[in-house]
């Protein structure tokens, strides 16, 4: 073979291929990997140009993918204070009270869980702030918000709307909104009034979010939406350099779609760069379990819950099938029962695409529809720390006490999916949730928080083993992207796409994992991320 560029040499390294001699020596040449082998093979294998990276007492993984993302959107969901760490109405009012007053407040990740059960309302907001400044707050699952009444007043919001969508403007008995906004459509009169974001500022928050996701670990990334700026701020990426991470982006397509919209999403299909691409289009078939808009078979336990994000569901059936017609992979967000049922009756009938098409978070979830994903070869996509941060063990938390003690106890069924021989993506679903790989395959193994040892773990016979979990993020990730032939494994020919670590995946205790260093990112032959104990 040609004199490679780069030669990585580890104690361990895992191809997650089948089952040969042990390596510790991995070379890559014009970004491909061209060689598998140990450290006495680098002599035969260098040149004059070659650099060699050598690692030590490290494991080398084929490189993770993060299978749900907003990395655009959440510039815009991650505004202002981090209400992630508030858990009751004090700690809220405190957490605001020092919040920056330059016109808007604004503020993201707040758990429901924070009003213990109490109707959520804009009280607290008047408490801190006091009556005449507009405040902005993002629910943590980001398919609520949660403003004050001088927002509510300047968005001209008096009472109950009607959309298009499953949105609603809350209101309390005597008609009155409480300040809660339930859906995108609902939210987005008052989003639309925040005071927009400095166009280079945003591009400069986005390189530094790419650059920590590559040194966690990360080398590509499936990006659930391509609206507003995202376009302009990957090509000025790419332009002011190449990105860190490979990306595939699915536009949005929402309820009251036109034929032209339809257009628009196939026309974006051909958008590109070295390292991006558009790949999809993304749907929601209902909202969330905590904010009452999932779609489930049966009522909640407040009498909410029972109708899809699309009103007339046979219409997202036929967007489906469209798009489907014309190859492009379908992305489906849903949670509760009948609308996971709804997506697969729908998958059921639609073309196959080159891209498998898949079903993202699927949290409220029966028996008897788990067998079908692997029969219609479709992508089961799920984010652990969805369960292990916002839920608990004894069903104390606002979502299991929504779906009641049955459904949330067959619920987030990570391992069941596995064993009906599901392909199952992992991911983060950022910045619903964080981002950091190690700590997510901690939470898929654990139940429970990473480093939370006296947190009890949430149904535990759905852990992953250490394997299943790794996977999730390299070799089901690739398949799932139409990739399973160039990427997610160590293999010559394959894409050098690698990440390495202080610990072993595989072996090393959960807790421990997730805190372990990343010591070497590779995206195309490229070192992306170097950690400062490895020499360059």
């Amino acid at each position: 073979m040609n004199a490679p560029d780069l030669v990585v040499l580890a104690d361990r390294i895992h191809p997650l291929d089948a089952a040969g001699p042990d390596h510790t020596a991995l070379a890559v040449t014009g970004g491909v990997i061209s060689a598998l082998g140990t450290r006495a093979d680098v002599r035969d294998w260098r040149g004059n140009h070659t650099e060699i990276v050598e690692l030590g007492a490290a494991t080398l993984t084929p490189g993770l993918v993060d299978g749900h993302s907003h990395p655009v959107l959440g510039l815009d969901l991650s505004r202002g204070v981090d209400l992630s760490a508030v858990s009751t109405i004090d700690e809220l009012v405190r957490a605001l009270r020092t919040a920056p007053r330059t016109g808007w407040v604004t503020g993201w990740g707040l758990d429901p869980n924070t009003f213990g059960g109490a109707p959520i309302t804009s009280a607290p907001l008047v408490a801190a702030l006091g009556p005449d400044v507009p405040a902005y707050l993002t629910l943590f699952d980001a398919h609520s918000a949660l403003v004050s009444p001088r927002a509510l007043e300047l968005a001209g919001i008096t009472g109950p709307r009607t959309f298009g969508s499953g949105a609603s403007v809350v209101c309390d008995a005597a008609g009155h909104p409480t300040g809660h906004l339930l859906e995108l459509d609902a939210m987005e009169l008052v989003r639309a009034l925040l005071p927009a974001d400095d166009p280079a500022d945003r591009q400069q928050r986005l390189s530094d979010l790419l650059r920590r996701m590559a040194a966690s670990g990360y080398t590509a990334a499936n990006a659930m939406d391509f609206e507003g700026d995202a376009l302009d701020l990957f090509r000025a990426l790419e332009d002011a350099g190449s990105l860190p991470m490979r990306w595939r982006f699915a536009p949005f397509v929402m309820p009251a779609t036109s034929a032209a919209d339809l257009a628009r999403v196939l026309e974006q299909q051909r958008l590109c760069g070295r390292r991006w691409r558009v790949d999809g289009a993304k749907f929601m078939i209902d909202g969330t379990i905590d904010g009452g808009t999932a779609w489930l078979t049966e009522p909640d336990t407040h009498g909410e819950s029972v109708a899809p994000f699309w009103p007339d569901p046979a219409e997202y059936t036929a967007a489906v099938h469209h798009l489907a017609a014309h190859g492009v992979p379908t992305v489906t967000h849903a949670i509760g029962d009948a609308g996971i049922a709804h997506v697969l009756d729908t998958l059921t009938g639609a073309p196959r695409t080159p891209v498998p098409h898949r079903i993202e978070h699927l949290e409220a979830m029966p028996a008897d529809l788990l067998p079908r994903f692997r029969r219609l070869d479709v992508t089961a996509s799920m984010q652990p720390t969805h369960c292990t941060h916002y839920t608990r063990a004894d069903q104390s938390d606002n979502w299991s006490e929504r779906l009641g003690s049955e459904r949330a106890g067959r619920a987030f069924r990570c391992r069941d999916l596995r064993e009906q021989g599901a392909r199952l993506a992992l991911g983060s679903d950022w910045p619903i949730a964080p981002f950091d790989p190690r700590a997510i395959l901690a939470d898929a193994q654990l139940r429970r928080p990473a480093g939370r040892g006296d947190v009890a773990p949430v149904l535990p016979g759905q852990a992953l083993t250490a394997r299943m979990a790794l996977e999730g993020f390299t070799t089901e990730a690739a398949t799932a992207a139409g990739l399973g032939d160039r990427t997610g494994r160590l293999r010559p020919g394959f894409a050098a796409d690698l990440t390495a670590f202080g610990l072993d995946p595989l072996t090393a205790p959960p807790d421990e994992f997730a805190q372990a260093p990343v010591l070497l990112t590779v995206v195309d032959g490229d070192v992306v991320h170097r950690a400062e104990e490895v020499p360059a």
